[in-house]
């Protein structure tokens, strides 16, 4: 965690946090175990393997499992850790204590899969329908020739096979990669998951790529070792070496996450005012990153609405004269698809439109195209979507802090009667939740989470919060100074692949709500 100490101001911490994502190419966000995983298991002829194996034996926890959060969350980087250090020894390239401890790591792994709940409920995170059932399989496999190759992992149970969990389906990789060899072409969308279907799909539906593969070191590493020639594998290395590189041998899911990044910081610094030293370079942000066509999260990934909502409203904050025709490509009738061909829909990604739409028609001309019709139908969608004990929920974080307060600032924006409702029912929910030490976490108290509090309580209390809502926003004050200066790491909340957590785009949310506390004594 980076915060600056307590002592300085908004404007000096939100100048040097600006600057810092301007110089960073590729992204604040810590490795993932899931994906340098996948690297180590598929990319053997990576350079750097030795640190990643350390990496992997070094992350195993007490239990045997491997990731962060609660159990459901471990499934997926557990399975991969477990698939990598078998493949690993199976490659005999490993000896003396560093093979003993890979085989030490690969049993208390299995035994930590086969002590896991049979059945769900699992985390929504990206193509777990594809990653899990893929995994078994290939761990499967590795358990096949365990006796005979590795014989270390003699009596920990090699002889049985792991059986996929309730809620998943064993065919489903050969299921979805048949459906796209009948059809002849694979979707953009697959392209950042595609280890999970690579030993499915045939040549002829190899995408040709000129990076990374959707974005995602796992799926290239796959995707080289699906093409098996000598020149994928260089492009391939191309492509690898300079993530690892940045992250210090090791992978993200995701590589580089600078749109992303850079837009989510922007807007929320820009809630509690941003700098005047800053506006220049978030501008030159918005030009460079604000598409007519859609905004990419990432080089590789398909354009979806909540990147194109984001680079819209950023731009409507900082002036420059783009409007929300981009939204345009993924209405839908009464909400916005986060991309063509979305199984299950985003409440934040809508909540983001929204606010687009309302900032577009506040700073905008008129005659550039801005009472947008949509914007109540969309207000009314979100509405709908809301839990009935106050609360929303959304695929892309697994705190409810998050959505809540993502749809909360939007319904506030828009007002209206139905609106003015829901986030109070929010707040209510809101308050009622918060923890003895002052903050708030849908596993235990978090300075992100609590800065999202914060700001459901001030945004549902124009023009100033009632005496419940003060004792609630004074304790959360005293957690937040707390939890920067003692300068702790951030948990991974946010939803790829597995958890993870952006620690620019967190330490903003935690600025910005610092911030607001800060005025609302003026």
């Amino acid at each position: 965690m980076s915060n600056a100490p307590t002592g300085t101001t908004f404007s000096e911490q939100a100048t040097r946090l600006v600057a810092r994502v301007d110089q960073d190419r590729w992204g604040s966000v810590r490795p993932s175990l899931y994906e340098t995983a996948r690297v180590t298991s598929a990319a053997p002829w990576l350079h750097g393997e030795t640190r990643r194996v350390e990496y992997l034996l070094d992350e195993q926890a007490s239990d045997g499992s491997w990731g962060d959060g609660p159990e459901p969350y471990r499934l997926l980087p557990t399975l991969s850790a477990v698939e990598a250090t078998l493949a690993v020894l199976r490659r005999a390239t490993v000896s003396g204590d560093v093979r003993d401890r890979l085989t030490s790591a690969a049993g208390r792994g299995l035994a930590a899969l086969r002590a896991l709940p049979p059945q769900g409920p699992w985390p929504d995170t990206a193509a777990a329908e594809l990653l899990v059932p893929s995994l078994i399989s290939e761990v499967n496999e590795h358990l096949a020739l365990a006796a005979e190759e590795i014989p270390g992992l003699a009596g920990v149970g090699t002889a049985d096979r792991l059986a996929v969990p309730g809620g998943y389906h064993e065919g489903a990789p050969a299921y979805v990669a048949g459906r796209y060899k009948a059809a002849g072409a694979l979707p953009v969308k697959l392209h950042h998951t595609f280890e999970g279907i690579a030993g499915h799909i045939p040549p002829a539906l190899i995408p040709d790529i000129d990076g990374l593969l959707g974005s995602s070191p796992a799926a290239t590493a796959a995707w080289a070792a699906s093409r098996r020639t000598s020149a994928a594998v260089k492009e391939a290395v191309a492509h690898l070496e300079p993530v690892a590189h940045r992250y210090d041998g090791l992978f993200t899911e995701a590589a580089p996450i600078r749109v992303f990044e850079r837009l989510w910081v922007a807007a929320a610094l820009a809630r509690a005012g941003l700098p005047a030293a800053g506006v220049p370079t978030v501008r030159t942000w918005v030009d460079e990153i604000y598409d007519p066509e859609g905004v990419r999260g990432a080089p590789g990934l398909m354009t979806d609405a909540d990147d194109t909502a984001m680079a819209v409203l950023v731009a409507s904050l900082v002036g420059r004269p783009y409007g929300p025709g981009p939204l345009d490509l993924f209405h839908n009738g009464s909400h916005f698809d986060c991309y063509i061909g979305e199984d299950t829909g985003s409440v934040t990604a809508n909540a983001h439109a929204l606010q687009a739409l309302v900032s577009c028609s506040q700073h905008l001309p008129p005659a550039d195209g801005i009472d947008d019709p949509r914007s109540d139908k969309l207000c009314d969608w979100l509405i709908g979507q809301q839990r009935t004990e106050g609360h929303w929920t959304d695929k892309w974080h697994a705190s409810p802090y998050y959505s809540t307060e993502r749809c909360v600032s939007a319904l506030a924006q828009h007002g209206g009667h139905h609106a003015t409702a829901a986030v109070a029912q929010a707040a209510a929910w809101t308050a009622d939740t918060q923890r003895d030490d002052g903050s708030w976490g849908v596993w235990g108290g978090t300075a992100e989470e609590t800065a999202y509090a914060v700001k459901i309580l001030l945004s549902a209390a124009p023009p100033a919060p009632g005496p419940r809502q003060v004792r609630a926003l004074v304790r959360a004050e005293a957690y937040l100074d707390a939890a920067v200066d003692a300068r702790a790491q951030h948990p991974a909340l946010w939803h790829d692949k597995t958890l993870y957590a952006p620690d620019a785009m967190i330490e903003a949310e935690i600025l910005c709500a610092r911030e607001m506390l800060r005025i609302r004594h003026l």
